[in-house]
């Protein structure tokens, strides 16, 4: 029954995410076990392409000095959330991808010439940037966020996790055990970081919160053997 399945949420839900679970039946515990900070940037070149692969990253620009990039230069994005956020604030997004390497597998194909600003925090991903350097395409990485780990404690042990970034996968670790929850995770990436541990892991077919939810909502119905 989903009324004894207790969800812990790596990530503070919204009221309407958090609703949706406990319709379902589910007992919802929530807590951020990552905290982001947008950091003070320089920009010194001349760019024909922004490119971003989270929401954190457009937000710091916009509590930035150079807005204005949003609506001069064309965005390359990860993510639908990412893109909607973007095109919110008047941002032409000319190709948005699952994840960072598709979306580089993208401009590798079609937009070679182009030189990209990488907006990115300090814990981003290789794939995007290493792929770009071997087929020489002009990139400049720009950190406009940096994450810090907030671990919590945990005394009721959850029957299910909710990730969303590896950082949280991190953040969890290093005060609790994963003992034998399952793993909901928003992307690959993430599912990655628990590589190690032999706990079922559900990745979300889409990167989102809703989604991700929703692999919660067909496990507990159909649960595996």
């Amino acid at each position: 029954m989903t009324a004894a399945v207790r969800i812990l949420s790596t990530k503070k839900l919204s009221a309407g995410q958090r609703q949706y679970l406990l319709n379902a039946g589910f007992s919802v515990s929530e807590a951020d076990f990552i905290q982001t900070e947008p950091v003070h940037f320089s920009l010194n070149a001349p760019y024909n392409a922004l490119i971003f692969t989270s929401q954190k990253a457009v937000e710091s620009l916009l509590q930035s000095s150079y807005t204005s990039l949003l609506t001069e230069l064309p965005c390359f994005c990860v993510g639908e959330k990412t893109q909607s956020l973007l095109e919110k604030n008047q941002a032409q997004v000319v190709a948005v991808a699952v994840n960072a390497a598709a979306l580089a597998q993208k401009i590798t194909a079609d937009f070679r010439a182009h030189r990209f600003a990488f907006f990115c925090g300090d814990l981003r991903r290789d794939e995007l940037p290493n792929l770009l350097s071997e087929h020489q395409i002009s990139l400049d990485e720009i950190q406009v966020y940096r994450t810090r780990l907030t671990p919590h404690k945990i005394t009721s042990e959850p029957n299910a996790l909710l990730f969303f970034s590896p950082s949280a996968v991190e953040s969890y670790l290093q005060n609790n055990p994963l003992t034998e929850a399952v793993c909901f995770c928003i992307g690959s990436t993430t599912a990655a970081a628990l590589n190690n541990h032999t706990n079922p892991i559900i990745t979300a077919t889409k990167p989102t919160i809703e989604n991700t939810i929703i692999q919660v909502l067909q496990y507990y119905r159909n649960p595996q053997a």
